[in-house]
């Protein structure tokens, strides 16, 4: 028996016991979790397709740990532009073990629909003198280059920066637990972000003590301190 899950934004084909590498999920080691976004199961060649998800099915797992990928070098360059810019980066990732599928029992919530509201008669008012548009006030403070901050990359950056949160300063002020509302708001590919020390990097960036924030971020494993 097998069955294609979906997981942060992820598809898997998962079996019982099987273990998976995802990206890093917020629950703690040896915590269970379940996921019911569940697009197909196999049970002995009986198939079952949802549309997209099977209405009850679920699969339980284990969190075994959490853990960081490879490095993996990203480099580019612009010929003839003196260009050159080269980063690395590791995919925080979670470890978990499958130890159920279940095809139906799960329920999810529904949404009541809202009530009609009675249609109310519209009185034309008399047409009154447009007043003159005024320019939108132009923005004084510029934005920080927040992907500095270990954790954040270009989309989390843009997310963060969509909300208000574009310089170290305002992202050293704003809590762990808002900037993770802002990132699951944004994309469910964002949700896995660990923000526990996003803070704490920022406000050593706005404060220019960079020679500090790259010891604060050789210590970090994970986006927790060690």
């Amino acid at each position: 028996m097998y069955a294609i899950v979906e997981i942060v934004g992820q598809q898997f084909k998962v079996a019982k016991d099987q273990k998976v590498y995802v990206h890093r999920l917020q629950g703690e080691v040896g915590s269970k979790i379940t996921f019911d976004n569940v697009l197909l199961v196999d049970n002995k060649g009986n198939v079952t397709i949802g549309a997209p998800a099977i209405e009850g099915a679920a699969v339980t797992a284990k969190i075994l740990g959490h853990l960081k990928g490879d490095k993996v070098i990203v480099f580019k360059k612009k010929r003839r532009k003196g260009y050159k810019k080269k980063n690395g980066h590791r995919q925080y990732l979670s470890e978990i073990q499958i130890e159920s599928i279940a095809v139906s029992g799960a329920k999810k919530a529904t949404k009541k629909a809202a009530p009609k509201k009675e249609e109310a008669k519209v009185v034309e008012a008399p047409k009154a003198k447009a007043a003159p548009k005024k320019a939108a006030p132009k923005k004084s403070s510029k934005a920080d280059d927040l992907k500095k901050i270990e954790g954040v990359g270009p989309k989390a950056a843009e997310a963060l920066a969509n909300a208000g949160l574009d310089t170290f300063a305002k992202v050293a002020k704003a809590t762990p637990t808002k900037m993770k509302e802002v990132l699951t708001e944004a994309s469910s590919r964002l949700a896995h972000l660990v923000t526990d020390t996003w803070p704490k990097q920022a406000g050593l960036a706005a404060d220019g003590k960079w020679d500090e924030l790259k010891e604060l971020q050789d210590r970090l494993d994970g986006g927790v301190e060690k």
